[in-house]
């Protein structure tokens, strides 16, 4: 029997994840489970799967967890250490959704146990790749790629000699916005932005892919997970969401992984890996459908991703700047207080401000530096923020 944990458990990918491993309950021991706000979810769910502890983020709602478990001998936990604390508990396969940098930390402690690390927390990467692939080396782990884009990348590449690719493409759906006319933009709200035409996710991710820094910190995801040149990563809008990623060879062969816009493909793959197994997904049927098309990004539209380029550069502790001030500037949105085109403003401002400082190489990287960078930069947006 496997021991598993699932850190955001609560949210759209540890939901799905949750679903995959409820059918086959005999397979798994639920180690930890982990949340935030969603209290009643996630005492429901670490009843369901007999979790041996369950952790909210919050601490203030320590005693509501507390008593939403009385009586089921489960542990509950709260807290920034607590979430470490679980994850050094002795584990096969740790499921990492937490979003945003906060979901760094706990990645490390399961690496650290030589757990297999599912990552669908992209920032982990973007913030602290050079560390977390130092991590599992170090201790004989391994990372899978969660997210559709990678994971789809991962498995064209089963096989295959990386020096014979010369590109990688990863689509994009375009989010909420990729229709709406230039000068609409700067008064789309939070609650337009929130609305996905294809994917089911939370409300700051769903955000994220309307202004394209979700589909930015994958590229820089893509130049780390997978070590090649940023100069062969693109990017492809293609609104049916139906291809995630393609990878092309020097041969001129394109290797395309299609399939429906469904999480559980890559976590179930990530879950069984190296077998695949039998999904509960959606079989296309590609003769009814219509068409699927592409187009390349406006990035006077989408300037997250001139952004990442400019992050790949620079290397060091930059994409962590670029994270934080990142989430800062949506925090801001979502409470009304900056429009939908100054995220990106503030976001290539704290970059700037901070270029010396994150300039740090990948051998000088540490929990601590990365962490010291990035409560700056969040500072730093924040001041940046306030005078706008």
């Amino acid at each position: 029997m496997r021991r598993v944990s699932i850190f955001g458990s609560t949210g759209s990918i540890g939901q799905n994840t949750i679903d995959l491993i409820k059918r086959a309950p005999n397979e798994y021991q639920v180690v930890a489970l982990s949340g935030a706000q969603n209290i009643a979810r996630l005492a429901r769910d670490a009843k369901d799967l007999r979790a041996e502890v369950a952790i909210t983020a919050d601490p203030t709602r320590l005693g509501d967890l507390r008593a939403a478990l009385a009586g089921s001998g489960i542990e509950a936990c709260a807290g920034a250490q607590a979430l470490d604390d679980a994850a050094s508990r002795p584990t096969d396969w740790v499921m990492s959704a937490i979003v945003g940098a906060a979901g760094l930390a706990p990645g490390l402690k399961a690496l650290e146990q030589g757990a297999s690390l599912a990552l669908a927390n992209k920032e982990s990467m973007v913030c602290a790749g050079a560390l977390v692939k130092a991590t599992a080396q170090k201790h004989s782990a391994r990372i899978l790629p969660v997210d559709s884009e990678h994971s789809a990348v991962f498995q064209a590449l089963i096989g295959e000699d990386i020096k014979a690719v010369e590109r990688i493409i990863i689509t994009a759906s375009g989010g909420a916005f990729r229709d709406w006319p230039m000068e609409k933009l700067a008064s789309a709200t939070p609650a337009q932005a929130a609305t996905h035409p294809n994917w089911d996710m939370g409300q700051r991710i769903t955000i994220d892919s309307a202004s394209m820094f979700n589909k930015a910190l994958e590229v820089i995801e893509t130049r780390e997970f997978f070590e090649v040149d940023p100069a062969i990563i693109e990017v492809l809008v293609h609104p049916q969401s139906m291809i995630h990623a393609l990878v092309g060879f020097n041969d001129g062969a394109l290797m395309a992984h299609v399939g429906p816009p469904d999480m559980r493909h890559a976590i179930g793959f990530a879950l069984h890996w190296p077998e695949r197994r039998k999904l509960p997904v959606e079989r296309l049927d590609l003769a009814a459908l219509s068409h699927l098309t592409f187009r390349d990004p406006d990035e006077t539209r989408w300037p997250a991703l001139r952004l990442a380029r400019a992050v790949m550069a620079e290397g060091g502790h930059t994409g962590a700047v670029f994270n934080a001030a990142k989430e800062r500037a949506l925090d801001h949105f979502i409470a009304g207080r900056i429009g939908f085109m100054q995220m990106a403003e503030v976001v290539e401002e704290a970059l700037t401000q901070l270029s010396a400082k994150s300039s740090l190489t990948n051998a000088e990287m540490t929990l601590d530096s990365v962490l010291a960078i990035d409560h700056l930069a969040r500072n730093t947006a924040d001041a940046i923020i306030a005078k706008l």
